[in-house]
């Protein structure tokens, strides 16, 4: 059964728990989530990164209502995705998420001049001083003098700014945005996160899949997601957390965040790939050791493994 909202933190924007999606074909069942576990608090810029396949696109789509969830609770906003009619759902995703897409023409209407795509989601809502609301946001992301130029006027950098302003047309609660950076240049990437980076100052909520390692290394927060699940999560160290708007800095070679195991809810946890190949540990076995206050993992002792198979045979 889905949580009651009295269990949801007034702080919490997003809360995902023992979430799985199955996606069902007439011959296979493919398990896209496996019990993800996630909770992103209210004002903060949190990033997914993860390979193809690894489920972060798909946890994406369900808190943006584009996608049902097969099983567990989905909460955002406090508003629970597994009970909403779907007038509710359409109200949900026009007035509380805003969606930034890697294919701008998912965002944008080709005829319409930029300003004109702005107000096209305040005229849905139903918004007042639409004009005044999209020169706005046409200022925030640095393109007011664009504001008559279709989208073949607009470069890939320009036009990614511009479905960002749509995608704020509304006062969203929350802003998701699908590799942002993906089809940009890196000065292009660099000024698109300088946005994302003022807006969450003022307060808004963010939540990014991005495979831009220098974009992720920036960022306060980066889950990791591996075969449906939570697999890592890494925090910006204190040094850099106030420096990210610093050009000086290699994003791509510094060591920006401090890397952390994510215990499920069985206490369970993902070993990183490349600590399994460090180790050269193959099998599904490994031993698990106290050393003061650590936990160790470490190779399984074949030997002994091996003796006392031949002792009991």
């Amino acid at each position: 059964m889905p949580e009651e909202k009295k269990n949801i933190s007034e702080d919490v924007m997003v809360q995902a728990d023992g979430l799985v999606k199955i996606y069902k074909t007439r011959t296979t069942e493919v398990l896209a989530l496996q019990g993800l576990d996630l909770t992103v608090k209210t004002g903060e810029l949190t990033a997914l990164i993860g390979n193809s396949g690894s489920g972060k696109s798909t946890f994406l789509n369900m808190i943006g209502g584009l996608d049902r969830p097969s099983a567990g609770s989905l909460w955002v906003d406090g508003k629970n995705l597994f009970t909403m009619s779907e007038r509710e759902l359409v109200r949900y995703k026009r007035d509380t998420v805003g969606f930034v897409w890697q294919n701008n023409g998912r965002n944008m209407l080709p005829y319409l001049t930029a300003l004109e795509n702005i107000m096209l989601p305040m005229n849905l809502s139903g918004a007042r001083k639409k004009r005044a609301r999209a020169m706005e946001l046409l200022e925030r992301v640095g393109l007011a003098a664009k504001k008559s130029s279709k989208m073949n006027m607009l470069s890939g950098g320009e036009q990614q700014r511009v479905a960002i302003a749509i995608a704020l047309a509304n006062r969203p609660k929350l802003l998701l945005a699908d590799e942002p950076t993906g089809s940009v240049d890196a000065a292009t990437a660099d000024y698109i996160f300088d946005i994302f980076s003022e807006l969450n100052r003022d307060g808004q909520t963010i939540l990014i899949v991005t495979h831009d390692m220098a974009l992720s290394k920036k960022v306060r927060r980066v889950i990791a997601i591996r075969d449906g699940k939570i697999s890592s999560e890494r925090v910006l160290k204190e040094e850099f957390a106030d420096r990210v708007r610093e050009s000086g800095i290699d994003w791509r070679a510094e060591d920006t965040q401090d890397e952390y195991a994510v215990l499920d809810k069985a206490n369970r946890l993902q070993i990183p790939h490349e600590l399994m190949e460090e180790l050269h540990l193959t099998g599904n076995k490994v031993r698990v050791s106290r050393e003061g206050d650590r936990i160790v993992i470490s190779k399984p002792d074949t030997t002994s493994e091996t003796e006392g198979q031949e002792e009991n045979s």
